[in-house]
C-alpha cells in the first residue's frame, strides 16, 4: 500500500488578512482559487517549494486552530526571512526541543498553527 502526499486544508475568515499573512508574510504563492459564484466562499490552493496548503472559507470544509508540523530543510533562513519582513502581528523564534527537533512555530489570524521543524544536525 502506497500513500500520496497530503494536503491539509485550514479554516480561514477573511482573503485579504489570509493573503497578507500566507502569501506577503510566508512567501507562499496562489496556485488557484475557486468560488462556486463571486460572492460566495473563497476555496484557494497554495504552495512554496513543495509544501501545498489548501485555505477555505467554507464552514464546513475544517475547524479553525489546527496546527501542523512542516518540514523545513533550512530553518536559519526561514527564520532570517521572516524576521526581516517585521511582520507586525509575529515575531518568530527558533526553538529547540526535547525530542531532537528546531521548532519555529507562526500562528495565522485565524488560529492556525504552522510549526517549521528540522531535525536537530541536519
Amino acid at each position: 500500500m502506497r500513500f500520496g502526499p497530503t494536503t491539509p486544508i485550514l479554516r480561514i475568515f477573511d482573503e485579504a488578512k489570509a493573503k497578507e499573512f500566507y502569501l506577503n508574510f510566508l512567501g507562499f504563492q496562489v496556485d488557484w482559487e475557486h468560488r462556486f459564484e463571486p460572492a460566495l466562499p473563497l476555496y484557494m490552493q497554495i504552495s512554496r517549494n513543495g509544501c501545498v496548503l489548501h485555505l477555505s472559507e467554507h464552514h464546513g470544509d475544517c475547524s479553525p486552530g489546527a496546527a501542523m508540523r512542516i518540514e523545513a530543510a533550512d530553518l536559519e533562513a526561514l527564520h532570517a526571512e521572516l524576521t526581516s519582513k517585521q511582520y507586525k502581528y509575529a515575531r518568530p523564534g527558533i526553538e529547540e526541543m526535547p525530542w531532537g527537533t528546531r521548532d519555529m512555530s507562526v500562528v495565522d489570524p485565524f488560529g492556525n498553527r504552522l510549526t517549521f521543524t528540522t531535525a536537530i544536525g541536519t
